[in-house]
């Protein structure tokens, strides 16, 4: 099924598989909010709940949620379109006692309206908190309950699936409340590839042009969503489901009124929707009687939105902020001491401070804890125990930096004996996991991923105990780049095609260059949405050689790394490769690869390798299958 486009969060409620979800639209004193129509995930046809808050608005949504949610829910969560925020101060304050944690807000709660007084002094500190930071697609939290989905993204609630846009059109935005050229185009790579009017019984004030937007409904067309909840006109409009031009189901357009509106329309709405994996086809293609054809099918309606949408994104624009990962790994406090490690959370994985711990709560951290590395070598690079510390001194599994940032227990080869003993990589290791392994040859060999992100997530390893495959012999380089040629014939048979991408970092053990595939239709938006991804964590991605071949592109590059650098570079599908080399003081995801192309696939939830492992009978299946088709494309038969 297509991905569904909504601004707002909905509510589920806790029965069977159907989910019962509250959308709100956006009003301020009563008045129209003026935010953009936004769209949802497709949904069954079971009723769901819907509202508008904004500003006042919003704090009488607030006030009266337990109310609604008792007498007619429980629901899982609310989703709010239009603004979120007053045009005024007043009422700020008490809006302020939710914000600041004084009242409690009743269910999650997700908002797309991100302008409004006080929306600046709220959303800027939320932006700034390290939990912030990453590919998070779920919102940030502004307090308990309450989300800021900002800028644009998709991520899953319940087994559905939400995609927003946040903000108005303005083009070269620069702030919160707007969205950009940038967010826009994170949508459309976002959507799965294969103005609303012309209607019988429209509401009053529906089909006046004021207030519409085109872009939105390029992308509503791009889309295909189940459910399209809008807050933009101010007035309740539930229209006929129509029929999608590229999509075999139905949509149906909601439009809310404001919260509290004089003319007592609709501001809340229920609907009760499955996840459309678990709704049989036939009912996924049925048509209501009162089926209308699409009110995007008239040729020219949303011609001009193509065109803006397709320009490129401006040089100095900073306003993109679509996130590809929602895992917690980076779960951060901020504070005087914000850099430093929490050692009760480090080392039990709690604290009793929670959140209001001025010292950092790090996942990662805790898991190398757990493995036995030095707290004082995680907290601040260095232990001053040296060798006399009984604890290892390196995030690598296998390795003790001890050992050879101290130069007491022996000569750098010995370390190196000791290193490829214990590496993961080596054959010759005892702690190599052999049954991986789906060919060899003489300079390298290709192996099942662990915790693979598909099932034909392979790695291409060379033999010899080397930190990266830029550096190796031409010999080497001879052999990787028919394994990687034999893996693109193969996966094109598939119709997919590969993303080759390799971290080298200084301590880099033992090289592996990540090969993943692809669906054929994603491949135009790989550039595209590593480019958003390298933006949100401020940086630019290089390309080396654009235009010219693969392998010319290779060579310049293996030319110009002097193996001494951190390096993270992507070979792309049309051949281009992108590089950024990261200072020492830059905290570069390390596996920010694998993230932004769980993305890409909408797998979000397996951007970590660990939620993904398998039994060992499970990967010698995974290992078996993907010998048999590969065995015509060995380079090593």
């Amino acid at each position: 099924m297509p991905s569904s486009f909504s601004p707002f969060s909905p509510f589920r409620k806790r029965s069977g598989c159907c989910s019962r979800l509250s959308i709100v639209s956006s009003a301020i004193h009563g008045g129209i909010s003026k935010t953009s129509s936004l769209r949802r995930r497709p949904w069954p046809r079971q009723p769901a709940l819907q509202a508008s808050p904004i500003g006042l608005s919003s704090l009488n949504l607030l006030v009266g949620l337990p109310f609604v949610n008792k007498s007619t829910g429980p629901f899982d969560a609310l989703l709010c379109v239009g603004q979120f925020f007053p045009d005024s101060i007043d009422g700020l304050e008490e809006i302020s006692d939710y914000l600041d944690t004084r009242l409690p807000v009743p269910i999650p709660t997700y908002f797309i309206g991100d302008y409004g007084a006080g929306a600046g002094r709220f959303l800027s500190a939320a932006s700034k908190l390290a939990s912030s930071k990453g590919f998070k697609t779920d919102g940030l939290e502004l307090c308990p309950n309450l989300y800021w989905l900002k800028g644009s993204g998709k991520f899953f609630l319940h087994g559905l699936s939400i995609i927003y846009i946040s903000g108005r059109q303005m083009p070269d935005a620069d702030g919160n409340g707007h969205y950009s050229r940038d967010d826009v185009d994170a949508l459309r790579a976002l959507a799965e590839e294969p103005g609303i009017s012309d209607i019988s019984e429209a509401a009053a004030g529906v089909t006046d042009a004021l207030g519409s937007d085109p872009v939105v409904a390029e992308l509503a067309v791009e889309i295909n969503p189940r459910f399209h909840i809008a807050g933009t006109k101010g007035v309740f409009y539930a229209r006929e489901p129509y029929s999608n031009i590229d999509a075999v189901h139905v949509t149906r357009f909601i439009g809310l009124a404001a919260v509290g509106n004089k003319e007592k329309q609709k501001f809340i709405h229920a609907i009760s929707p499955a996840p459309a994996s678990t709704i049989p086809a036939a009912e996924v293609c049925l048509k209501p009687p009162n089926t209308t054809v699409s009110p995007y099918a008239v040729e020219g309606n949303t011609s001009h939105a193509r065109e803006q949408a397709k320009q490129p994104a401006s040089a100095d624009s900073n306003t993109q902020y679509w996130r590809f990962d929602v895992s917690k790994k980076r779960q951060r406090q901020e504070g005087v001491n914000g850099e430093r490690l929490c050692f009760k959370y480090t080392s039990s994985g709690s604290c009793p401070q929670g959140k209001k711990c001025s010292y950092r709560h790090d996942e990662n951290a805790r898991e190398h804890y757990t493995r036995n590395v030095c707290f004082d070598f995680l907290n601040k690079g260095k232990c001053e125990r040296g060798p006399d510390c009984r604890f290892r001194h390196s995030l690598v599994e296998g390795d003790d930096f001890s050992q050879e940032r101290n130069g007491s227990h022996g000569s750098a080869k010995s370390y190196r004996r000791i290193s490829e003993r214990k590496c993961w990589f080596c054959l010759s290791s005892p702690d190599v996991e052999s049954h991986l392994v789906l060919s060899l040859s003489e300079y390298y060999y290709c192996a099942l991923a662990k915790g693979p992100l598909v099932d034909d997530h392979t790695l291409l390893i060379p033999i010899e105990h080397h930190p990266n495959t830029l550096t190796t012999s031409s010999e080497a380089e001879v052999e990787l780049t028919k394994y990687k040629h034999s893996l693109q014939v193969y996966f094109r048979k598939q119709e997919k095609e590969v993303v080759f991408f390799e971290w080298i970092f200084q301590s880099s053990p033992h090289a592996n260059l990540q090969a993943l595939p692809i669906p054929l239709l994603k491949a135009s938006n790989v550039q595209r949405i590593f480019d958003f991804a390298a933006k949100k964590l401020g940086f630019e991605f290089v390309v080396v050689a654009p235009g010219g071949d693969r392998y010319q592109a290779r060579n310049i590059l293996r030319s110009q790394f002097d193996g001494k650098s951190n390096l993270f570079y992507v070979e792309l599908p049309d051949g281009n490769v992108m590089t950024h080399y990261v200072d020492d003081k830059e905290k570069f995801p390390v596996q920010f690869g694998r993230e932004v192309v769980a993305g890409l696939l909408n797998m979000a939830d397996r951007a970590d390798w660990r939620n993904c492992r398998l039994s060992k009978e499970d990967e010698m299946q995974l290992v078996e299958n993907f010998k048999k088709g590969f065995q015509e494309f060995d380079p090593a038969r």
